[in-house]
C-alpha cells in the first residue's frame, strides 16, 4: 500500500535542532541538564495541538503521549521512542542547519568553518543520496540528527495517523527521553505508566537498516592510590599514581581491542577519561562486546595489565571497579520474533530493502528490552554522529516516517 503523507518532518527537525539539549556526563542531576526540558515542553505543546490529549512531561523530562486505537481488534500496544538530548562530544548550542538541495555527489564545505568538509570519500553513503536534500550544521556545532531526526519522524507519523483515522492501528504510545547520550536515558522511565507491549527506537543510521542486536557494555574505573612525598626527599619513597596510570594506558594492546582497530563483531577496551595527582589517579574505561563472556575476557586483560603495573609500585594500592551499563538486547528480542518480522515488512512496504544489522553501540532500547519492553532499533537517517560532520537526508527521514505508519498498520493486520 502506497502512502501519501503531507510531511512535516523537515520543518519539525529544523525547529528541534535549534534547541540546545546537550546532556552532561558529569552532572549529578536528572536530567543532566535542565535545558533538555525546553524541547520536552515544545513537544508536549505540539502533541496537544495535533490532538493527543494526554501528552505531558514529568519531573524527569520524559514526554509521554498516546495515539488512540482505531480498530476493534485486540492489538499489542506499540511504543515509538527517540531521545531528545545531543552528545556532549561536540557543541549543540546555536545550531544553524543548512539544507543542501539536490545533492550532486560533491564535497560539502561547511560555511562557518571551511576546514569542516563532509566528503563522499569519508562518508561513502553520501553517494546513495544523489538528487536528495542533505541537511548539515554550519561547521561550528553538531547537527542534532542524533536523535532529533527520530523525534521529528515520530511527530510527523503521529500527525498523519491523527489526521487519517481511517488507517487501522492499535493503541500507540510515544516516549521521548533525555540523557540517552550519557547512558541514563531510561533510568526513570515508568514502564507501568507507559503500558506498552513492544517498542521501537527510531535512532538508526542508513536508510532501510534495522538493528535487533547491540553491544553489551560495562564501565571500568581504575583508581590508583600512590605515595606522595616532597620531591626533594623522594628517593626510594615516592610512588606516583599519575605515572602508574600512564603505564596502564601504555600497556593497552596496540593492534587490537580498541575502537580504532576493531570493526564488525570485534569488541574493545576504551579509556575515555583520566584525572589525577601524584597521590591518587583514576582512569575511566568503557568495555564493549556482543557477549557477556567476551566482556569478562576484556576485563581480565585490563585487570592483568593493572596487576603487572602495580608490581612496580609496591607501597601503592589499586582498585578495579566494574559497573554494568547495558546488555545485548538480542537475548530478549529472540523470544519475540514478530517484533523484527513486522519491522522488516514495514521497511519493505516503504519501498526499501531491509538491512538487518548489529549496533556497535547501544540505544535506549538496549535497557528497555531488559526492563520489560522488547525494543529494537529502526533507521532514522542520521550519519556521522557526535561530530560537526553530522548529516541527514530529508528523503530518508520521510521514508522513516512511512515505515512507522506501515508498522502500525502491520501490527493491526496481523493481530
Amino acid at each position: 500500500m502506497s502512502l501519501k503523507v503531507n510531511h512535516t518532518v523537515l520543518d519539525r527537525f529544523l525547529k528541534y535542532v535549534k534547541v540546545d539539549t546537550q546532556s552532561d556526563p558529569n552532572s549529578k542531576t536528572f536530567p543532566s541538564t535542565e535545558k533538555q526540558k525546553n524541547l520536552a515542553k515544545i513537544l508536549v505543546e505540539e502533541l496537544l495541538e495535533i490532538g493527543l490529549s494526554d501528552a505531558h512531561t514529568d519531573e524527569f523530562g520524559y514526554v509521554y503521549a498516546t495515539i488512540p486505537s482505531t480498530t476493534d481488534k485486540d492489538v499489542p500496544v506499540i511504543c515509538f521512542c527517540s531521545h531528545m538530548d545531543t552528545s556532549p562530544d561536540s557543541s549543540g548550542k546555536d545550531v544553524k542547519p543548512i539544507i543542501h538541495k539536490n545533492y550532486d555527489g560533491s564535497d560539502l564545505i561547511l560555511p562557518d568553518d571551511n576546514n569542516q568538509v563532509i566528503s563522499p570519500k569519508r562518508y561513502p553513503l553520501l553517494l546513495d543520496q544523489i538528487g536528495n536534500d542533505i541537511v548539515t550544521a554550519s561547521g561550528l556545532t553538531l547537527l542534532g540528527a542524533d536523535n532529533k531526526s527520530g523525534v521529528a519522524e515520530i511527530m510527523d507519523a503521529a500527525t498523519h495517523l491523527i489526521n487519517h483515522p481511517e488507517i487501522k492501528h492499535g493503541k500507540i504510545r510515544i516516549l521521548f527521553t533525555p540523557d540517552e547520550e550519557v547512558g541514563h536515558g531510561v533510568d526513570h522511565v515508568d514502564i507501568e505508566k507507559l503500558g506498552a507491549d513492544f517498542g521501537y527506537t527510531m535512532d538508526g543510521a542508513e536508510r532501510g537498516s534495522f538493528e535487533d542486536e547491540t553491544f553489551s557494555a560495562d564501565g571500568v574505573e581504575i583508581t590508583i592510590n600512590g605515595v606522595s612525598i616532597h620531591p626533594g626527599f623522594a628517593k626510594n619513597k615516592l610512588e606516583s599514581a599519575v605515572k602508574a596510570a600512564g603505564e596502564v594506558l601504555a600497556r593497552l594492546p596496540k593492534d587490537g581491542l580498541s575502537p580504532e582497530t576493531t570493526e564488525k563483531r570485534e569488541g574493545f577496551i576504551h579509556p575515555v577519561q583520566m584525572s589525577g595527582i601524584v597521590e591518587k589517579a583514576s582512569i575511566q574505561f568503557i568495555i564493549r562486546d556482543f557477549t557477556d563472556e567476551k566482556l569478562a575476557e576484556h576485563e581480565a586483560v585490563l585487570k592483568n595489565i593493572l596487576d603487572e603495573v602495580m608490581k612496580g609500585y609496591p607501597n601503592s594500592t589499586a582498585e578495579f571497579k566494574v559497573t554494568e551499563q547495558y546488555r545485548n538486547m538480542k537475548k530478549v528480542l529472540d523470544n519475540y520474533p514478530q517484533i523484527s518480522e513486522n519491522a522488516l515488512e514495514a521497511i519493505r512496504r516503504a519501498g526499501l530493502k531491509p538491512k538487518q544489522e548489529s549496533i556497535r553501540g547501544g540505544t535506549d532500547g538496549s535497557r528497555l528490552s531488559f526492563m520489560g519492553l522488547p525494543c529494537p532499533n529502526i533507521f532514522a537517517g542520521e550519519h556521522a554522529f557526535h561530530s560537526k560532520h553530522e548529516w541527514v537526508s530529508v528523503q530518508d527521514m520521510e521514508k522513516a516516517v512511512e515505515t512507522i505508519i506501515h508498522l502500525c498498520m502491520i501490527w493491526e493486520e496481523r493481530a
